[in-house]
Formats: C-alpha cells, structure tokens, sequence
C-alpha cells in the first residue's frame, strides 16, 4: 500500500468512527487509531472513562468494529491495545 493509499485509509477509518464517537463521548470516553497495520488491522486506544469500563469489550465489537467493517470491508480486524481483540 503506497503512502495515498494509507492516508485514504485513515481517513476512511476515521469518518466511520465518527459514527460512534458521539456514543462513547456522552458517557465521557473516546477511542483513538493508534494505527492501521500492513494485515489490515485496526488498532485502537480507549481513552476516557472507556478505558476502564465493563462495556468496552462489546462497544468494541457491536460498535466499533461494525462501524468500520461496515465501511471498509477490506478491514481484518480490530484490536485494542489496551483491551480486548474482535475479527
């Protein structure tokens, strides 16, 4: 993948990300790409109160990882780097 191609990508990510944004941020968290790997993987970082909350496993399934595979299907995965990984 050339450089575009990877900042394409991120910003790909990032628009479907602000889909849930508004979700996590009422109840005072967020989440941040740390980095899209060359395996098509999305790694993540909770911050905020999603870092320490019980729910953060299934938002980073139902929400997270729907919203960007939803809208970029050529995504393999998500993973937290500081919680839990969904495929």
């Amino acid at each position: 993948m050339n450089d575009q191609e990877k900042k394409d990508l991120a910003l790909r990510v990032e628009q479907a990300l602000e889909t849930v944004r508004p979700h996590l941020q009422v109840d005072g968290g967020n989440v941040e790409v740390v980095e899209i790997t060359e395996d098509m993987r999305v790694l993540i970082r909770w911050t905020g109160m999603c870092e320490s909350c019980s729910m953060s496993a299934m938002t980073l399934r139902a929400g997270i990882t729907e919203a960007i595979k939803g809208k970029i299907p050529e995504i393999m995965g998500v993973e937290a780097v500081n919680g839990v990984v969904f495929v």
